[in-house]
């Protein structure tokens, strides 16, 4: 076999490794909670491969009942970006509301996990964190990238003030917390 040959051969064997590990990391994400797509936004056109795009989803705490975020997220577009070979930026924007009573599921730690999304191939992560400021009975959201490496300084908070609703009483986030 030629060089060129085992150079095709080579890549074409690199993409297939690389794509069944993208594919089994997408499947261990979509497990904790898939957030909902609202819609896509086309923010680079691409002749013949994919946009690049902002994609706003939706998602609900998991722990916090009458609670929702909304995120929105660049998804790189071309060949590499279709194929999940592309790192993503660490650009992320967070709004999070209160849509209902309010009920907690359980105990829950400050800095806890809500949700958490692959950004590369293999070591960079968005995670949006929840935490409770006690003195205001507000709960505290906060989306970052981190890397296994070097993370990224660029985030987002937002923060949900603990209403009533309707004739319920106001739950305390600061009873929740697991100390």
């Amino acid at each position: 076999m030629s060089a060129l040959g085992k150079s095709v051969l080579k890549m074409v064997s690199t993409v297939t490794v690389a794509l069944g590990v993208t594919l089994s990391m997408l499947g261990t994400a979509a497990q904790a909670q898939d957030p909902d797509l609202i819609f896509k936004k086309s923010t680079v056109w691409k002749f013949l491969s994919p946009d690049h795009k902002l994609a706003t989803y939706a998602l609900d705490d998991p722990e916090v009942e009458g609670v929702a975020c909304h995120f929105t997220v660049p998804e790189k577009g071309g060949f590499s970006g279709w194929l999940g070979l592309e790192e993503e930026t660490s650009d992320v924007s967070l709004a999070c509301r209160q849509v209902g009573p309010i009920k907690f599921k359980s105990k829950f730690e400050q800095g806890d996990e809500v949700y958490r999304q692959s950004r590369s191939l293999f070591f960079k992560k968005m995670r949006i964190v929840r935490g409770c400021d006690t003195k205001r009975n507000v709960l505290v959201y906060l989306v970052y990238s981190d890397k296994l490496v070097e993370g990224s300084p660029k985030n987002s908070t937002s923060t949900v003030p603990i209403m009533p609703w309707g004739d319920q009483v106001p739950e305390k986030c600061a009873d929740y917390l697991d100390d």
